[in-house]
């Protein structure tokens, strides 16, 4: 049985893998923390690591992306899309008034990941300004902290699987800032995984670094693409670290290394000066609620 790693029960990337997988037999391995989450796969412990990279409303998740690049060399075995749906968190009892209406006021304090709180700024700031907000690994560790702390006045943002593992109340539902709150996922690994539906795209990441003081070089690089109709889905520069003003651009290409004219602008992009990085070539899975059951 395969082996994939991830962030604690309950957390949005559980619940993103139950629905990717949808009942095919695998064993779950939780950590705390996204680094050993990505560590398991790199030691053997795992056969695949679960890695949330962007979001609709935080874009990409910066951390992540680094350590894909700069930490890992695992490719990209698959990308699926799934809402971040965030409640707040709690046990009602401490928050409920005489009456049986919510008391937000009396909330102190607010655990959760820092992406997740980022999502929920609108709601935070109507309902619950005088708390102060703690940042940890995962949503589901901030709902354990306030599994395990009863009676402090705490709540937590987190998913309903993650108030159902720890026996806590959704205190108010969907309390994101955006409807179409979604995360884009991918799968980490050495070897492909079977999904059993059909993707809706075949995509490729490539990493670009640029030489050094080469005028246009960019626009070169794009025009590769451009004139063999090749669809860049996303393209984005981050500091390679290795110096001020350096930088490489990650890009997403709608289409698989097999294609003749992908390998032919990756060679253009190289005669070019460029050093071309492949990340990885995978199937693509969009959200469909109405088609999906998590199991």
């Amino acid at each position: 049985m395969k082996k994939i790693a991830l962030l604690p029960s309950g957390s949005v990337s559980h619940e993103a893998i139950r629905y990717l997988l949808n009942g095919e037999p695998v064993e779950f391995v939780h950590y705390k923390l996204i680094s050993d989450v990505f560590m398991s796969t790199v030691e053997g412990k795992s056969d695949y690591s679960v890695i949330p990279i962007e979001n609709t409303i935080e874009g990409s998740v910066s951390l992540h992306m680094d350590w894909l690049v700069n930490e890992v060399d695992l490719p990209m075995q698959v990308e699926w899309v799934y809402p971040s749906i965030q409640n707040l968190i709690g046990n009602a009892s401490e928050f409920l008034t005489s009456d049986g209406t919510m008391d937000y006021s009396q909330i102190k304090k607010i655990w959760s990941h820092q992406v997740a709180t980022a999502q929920c700024r609108q709601f935070l700031a109507k309902a619950a300004p005088q708390a102060e907000l703690e940042q940890v690994g995962s949503t589901s560790e901030g709902v354990k902290i306030v599994k395990d702390n009863p009676g402090q006045g705490w709540a937590a943002i987190g998913t309903s699987l993650g108030a159902a593992t720890h026996g806590l109340n959704v205190l108010a539902e969907r309390i994101t800032d955006h409807d179409n709150n979604y995360t884009r996922f991918v799968l980490i690994g050495r070897d492909p995984i079977s999904i059993n539906r059909s993707p809706e795209h075949i995509k490729t990441s490539i990493l670009v670094t640029l030489p050094e003081d080469v005028p246009g070089a960019l626009h070169q690089v794009l025009s590769a693409f451009a004139w063999r109709r090749l669809n860049l889905s996303r393209i984005e520069s981050r500091p390679t670290k290795k110096k001020l003003g350096n930088y490489y651009f990650y890009i997403d290409v709608m289409a698989s290394t097999d294609s003749v004219l992908l390998v032919a602008a990756m060679g253009e992009i190289e005669a070019l000066g460029c050093l071309v990085r492949v990340l990885g070539s995978y199937p693509g899975y969009a959200y469909e609620r109405e088609k999906m059951e998590v199991k």
